[in-house]
């Protein structure tokens, strides 16, 4: 089936997938206007939770430069094996929950949290890690995407129809925390003050929707969902899909718009 023989082409491991075909695409993207609103400067001591295989971490340590320091940490240690394989500049890796940080008070002047949060079951034990692991004065910065764009609706719709309840709530779950105002009121009970948050669209253009579908599930927790479904069921998923994705083709590619809100706040 034609699904089938793209998915080979595919590596068997979610996060070098997630690392080959999601980071170039969307969390590098993502990533830069992030570390622009969070304005490193040299020397400055950087955290990056959830922090896959560490894209916001390697930019964040060209703008520390080598005064400063950068550690990451997420919960899952395939994405960390990819982060310390692709990283330079000596940053620190920690495999922990950001509920329960085995992290030192007051040792970070910077904690940043790129579309991660949603994905934290209690996410203000989450934040008070955060707050709680910044020096006075210090900052943390959360960046979580939606409301679902169009794309990722079809495809969650299609998952719900043709694979499972459960694959269709990852897809959305990704977007599931994107209000302004939640974002803030989250901040501001775990203790943050200056809170302020914004949304903005971002565009981004990524593989043809064949090529993005595939991608896209085998760098993410639906891989094994799809993997355990029969040939004929993913091939039905490619087809719905891929035909409901074509106004988004784009010379080859395809546009994707996804709002992006950005929360800020100092301890």
């Amino acid at each position: 089936m034609a699904g089938q023989t793209l998915e080979l082409t595919l590596g068997a491991n979610p996060a070098e997938n997630y690392q080959r075909f999601f980071v170039p695409q969307i969390g590098a993207p993502v990533a830069a206007d992030l570390l622009a609103a969070a304005r490193l400067l040299p020397g400055e001591r950087v955290l990056d939770v959830a922090c896959g295989t560490g894209v916001v971490a390697r930019l964040a340590a060209e703008r520390v430069g080598p005064s400063g320091t950068v550690a990451g940490l997420d919960i899952h240690p395939a994405m960390l094996a990819v982060a310390r394989s692709e990283s330079t500049s000596g940053a620190r890796w920690y495999e922990a929950s950001a509920e329960s940080m085995p992290l030192a008070d007051a040792t970070f002047d910077v904690v940043l949290c790129q579309m991660g949060l949603q994905f934290v079951t209690d996410k203000r034990a989450a934040l008070r890690e955060m707050h709680r692991v910044l020096v006075p004065g210090g900052r943390a910065l959360i960046s979580s995407p939606g409301p679902t764009p169009a794309p990722f609706e079809i495809l969650s719709q299609a998952l719900a129809r043709g694979i499972s309840p459960e694959a269709a709530g990852f897809a959305r779950r990704v977007f599931s925390l994107h209000d302004a105002g939640e974002l803030e009121g989250l901040l501001r009970d775990a203790g943050f003050a200056r809170v302020a948050a914004r949304s903005a669209p971002k565009a981004l253009r990524v593989s043809s929707p064949r090529e993005f579908l595939w991608q896209y599930i085998h760098s993410t927790p639906l891989g094994p969902a799809l993997n355990g479904a029969a040939e004929a069921k993913r091939a039905a998923l490619e087809r719905d899909v891929v035909a409901r994705w074509q106004p988004f083709a784009v010379d080859g590619g395809m546009r994707l718009e996804v709002g992006m809100t950005i929360a800020t706040g100092f301890n």
